[in-house]
């Protein structure tokens, strides 16, 4: 049975390969994206594309005023985002305090509005590392806190098919499922071009690497990830 799903969208690989996978796989109501101030605010301009892409709604919903008071990530604060793989300690100054679980609530509140059965998210296995709501008790527990919340209103369910895989994965799902990989955003830099070095960009072109699959993204520095994996893997 096809759930009609609402599916959030940053405009990044992961939730791209995302919606197209729902709306292949179950009914694609609409997308929708959240601006909290974010430096690589240019990631819903994919995200827009995406929903042009697939023919449905796309609502971004804005959480400025609520970011503002989220203090202290180098994805919303004028901090430098570091360089480096994604894994490493350093990569913790880019967490904004509950990001996800505040997304989910607000896209769970409109799900119940709209009469959808599902909200999916593209959390993957390789954020659990420095992101606490992106973690398979999380979205669990989450899940569960909805259930009381909408009870008796509404019944949505949280579909997260990425929480136990890798990034790699989302690229072999993402093939599967005809996504265009250069129509995504993935830098926290959020220049002209992905910058290549940042912990997302490296993720994002081991991803690639690992999934044996051609990666289409222009980077200012390409080679850059083979070194910060290499750094990664022997400490």
């Amino acid at each position: 049975m096809k759930m009609k799903t609402i599916v959030i969208c940053s405009g990044g690989l992961d939730s791209v390969s995302l919606a197209h996978m729902v709306a292949s796989e179950h009914q694609l109501t609409r997308l929708v994206s959240f601006d909290y101030g974010q430096r690589h605010r240019k990631e819903l301009d994919f995200a827009a594309l995406c929903a042009k892409r697939l023919d449905v709604a796309h609502e971004v919903i804005d959480l400025r005023a609520i970011g503002m008071a989220l203090t202290g990530s180098a994805l919303t604060d004028d901090i430098d985002v570091p360089d480096g793989h994604y894994a490493e300690e350093s990569m913790r100054i880019t967490v904004v305090p509950n990001r996800n679980a505040i997304m989910l609530a607000v896209a769970f509140g409109v799900a119940a509005a709209r009469g959808d059965e599902a909200v999916a998210t593209a959390v993957h296995g390789g954020d659990h590392f420095i992101y606490p709501d992106c973690r398979p008790a999380f979205t669990e527990a989450f899940e569960a806190m909805q259930k009381f919340a909408l009870d008796g209103y509404a019944d949505v369910s949280l579909y997260t098919p990425f929480v136990n895989r890798t990034k790699a994965d989302i690229v072999t799902a993402g093939t599967l499922h005809n996504t265009p990989f250069a129509e995504t955003w993935s830098c926290y830099k959020g220049g002209t071009q992905h910058c290549g070095r940042c912990g997302t960009c490296v993720e994002r072109r081991e991803a690639f690497d690992l999934a044996d699959v051609v990666d289409p993204t222009t980077y200012e520095d390409p080679d850059f990830w083979i070194q910060a994996v290499a750094r990664k893997a022997f400490g």
